[in-house]
């Protein structure tokens, strides 16, 4: 199994690097590790396969309690942007006033880019006010608010008579105390990984000049609409255009052959071929950013087909839904009091079974709620979901805060 086309060549730097970059390898080399457990040939984690249903009824119950008609929206960070049932989108047509869809694409697409890449996890403590609605917020939907009105006061443009836009001149004077005003940062209120937030915008900025040819002489990540604009287009092409030319903006050292992989790490045990063997891929931000694309290109009228070529996302909300629910049982008699790093084993096999597990419970959730895969693609059954149900037994069982601790830089998890 090697995760990889067989026309593709793994034993070059730069062709290993392309293979691991698609889902199917994603899939695969996940797949193979999920085997691998079930076998029970894993030092990290045993399987119950029964809990996998109960979990799906989990699920799905949560699914009708929050969308009775199943009428679901798409994984997405535009449902932070309706945090506290606030129509933030509304707010920000009403601030572009008449401008044509293409330009209201890229306006979208520069707040859906620069605040997935400010969500990864907040911490236990730190708050968002919002003194719009007197709502305060915390976690991925106050990161969400936070990053919206940072991104409406036009704290990452450079041009004062256009702030309702990113570009990568506004980006490399972003600093850790404005970033930080922006998102009511104190020590009262600290905000985990802010050093990490900052240099990470920095680096698109970077990258996006870089890349002119697909984010134009600005920099500007709306421009991604331009270079991708056509009537219908690939879920799988938005992410691929992302890897290509965004993967150099991530703080992990992991590389090949000198080539940034990004979010794909090192495991002993994982199968391929060439210079990919014991490399797991997941692209988990990159794939988030993907899911939160989706929206602006449907709404300028491009149809987005083939939702499903992307994965589920291996973060602590899908993972800790598993380990929760009891479809993955922890085996380190430590698991739950040492501080983990991303890249550690015992992280990436957890990510990897949670991709490959999402793929399992989601045919039984759609069966629980009557639904088809076209009706109820994995973009649905995450916002559900699965992602809910996580952050649901997460907060029964320890106040919220994720099954194991993980040190973060503010971009994996």
């Amino acid at each position: 199994m090697s995760g990889v086309p067989s026309t593709t060549d793994v034993t070059s730097a730069s062709g290993a690097v392309n293979a691991l970059r698609s889902t199917e390898a994603i899939r695969e080399r996940a797949g193979a590790l999920l085997a691998r457990a079930r076998a029970g040939q894993s030092a990290f984690f045993a399987m119950d396969d029964a809990a996998l249903r109960s979990a799906a009824r989990t699920v799905a119950e949560l699914t009708r309690q929050r969308f009775a008609d199943l009428r679901i929206p798409y994984h997405s960070r535009w449902r932070h942007f309706e945090a506290g049932q606030v129509d933030r989108r509304a707010q920000l047509d009403a601030l572009l006033g008449p401008v044509d869809a293409a330009e209201r694409a890229r306006t979208q697409i520069d707040l859906a880019l620069v605040s997935v890449l400010l969500d990864a996890g907040a911490g236990a403590t730190w708050r968002y006010a919002e003194a719009a609605s007197g709502q305060t917020f915390s976690r991925s939907e106050g990161l969400g608010v936070a990053s919206f009105h940072a991104f409406t006061a036009g704290l990452f443009s450079s041009d004062p008579s256009q702030p309702l836009r990113v570009d990568a001149a506004g980006l490399a004077v972003l600093t850790t105390e404005t970033l930080g005003t922006a998102f009511q940062v104190s020590e009262e209120n600290p905000l985990v990984g802010l050093d990490g937030r900052v240099d990470l915008l920095r680096r698109l900025g970077s990258a996006m000049l870089a890349h002119e040819g697909t984010y134009g002489p600005a920099g500007r990540p709306g421009a991604l609409y331009d270079a991708l604009q056509a009537p219908m287009l690939q879920a799988h092409d938005i992410l691929m255009t992302l890897l290509d030319t965004l993967s150099d903006i991530w703080p992990a050292q992991n590389r090949l052959g000198g080539i940034a992989v990004g979010d794909c790490w090192p495991h002993p045990a994982v199968p391929g071929s060439g210079l990919t063997a014991g490399w797991m891929p997941f692209h988990k931000l990159s794939q988030w950013l993907t899911y939160s694309l989706l929206e602006p290109f449907e709404w300028a009228g491009v149809q987005v087909s083939g939702l499903d070529a992307l994965t589920g996302l291996p973060e602590y909300r899908n993972g800790g839904l598993l380990i929760d629910a009891g479809v993955l049982i922890p085996l380190p008699s430590h698991h739950a009091t040492r501080t983990w790093q991303a890249g550690d084993e015992f992280i990436v096999e957890w990510r990897a079974l949670t991709v490959a597990l999402l793929d399992e419970i989601a045919p039984l959730v759609r069966a629980e709620l009557g639904r088809s895969a076209r009706q109820l693609p994995l973009a649905c059954v995450l916002e559900g979901g699965t992602w809910g149900a996580g952050r649901l037994l997460a907060q029964r069982l320890r106040g919220g805060l994720p099954p194991f601790h993980i040190a973060s830089d503010g971009t994996v998890f």
